[in-house]
């Protein structure tokens, strides 16, 4: 097992496991997402099991009035088969030391209020809920 940076070369890879997390993408529209995120430093981090992708995180350092300095998750799915096993938990590790190498005070997630599973997770995991994200299509 491996937890690494992966790279533009492995979107293909990347996407099989996010499409379980954003089934409303195309291939097409993640991959044009991804390049137009690259101007704020979206990093793409797996866990490998030999050539598998099991859990993937894109994430970003940020900076507001409100988080200060932070790792903001935006995206952070394990594939169905392997939930449970502890790879989620090892993601969070990695990620608060990645957090704590970038000088980041916090690390910040965002969830869909019909994910109850993982908010429990990230409950157990300390996070706590902190506000409301408001929506408009425009």
């Amino acid at each position: 097992m491996q937890i690494r940076e992966l790279d533009l070369k492995e979107l293909d890879v990347v996407y099989h496991v996010v499409s379980e997390l954003r089934d409303e993408l195309s291939y097409k529209e993640f991959e044009d997402l991804i390049y137009d995120m690259r101007h704020m430093d979206y990093k793409m981090i797996g866990i490998m099991e030999k050539d598998e992708l099991v859990t993937y995180a894109g994430v970003g350092v940020q900076t507001n009035l409100y988080h200060k300095r932070h790792l903001y998750v935006f995206d952070f799915v394990t594939m169905e088969q392997k939930r449970g096993q502890g790879y989620g938990k090892m993601m969070l590790d990695y990620l608060t030391d990645y957090a704590k190498m970038n000088m980041c005070e916090n690390l910040v997630f965002s969830s869909g209020f019909t994910r109850e599973n993982a908010h429990k997770f990230y409950e157990i995991n300390g996070f706590e809920k902190k506000s409301f994200l408001f929506f408009k299509p425009i």
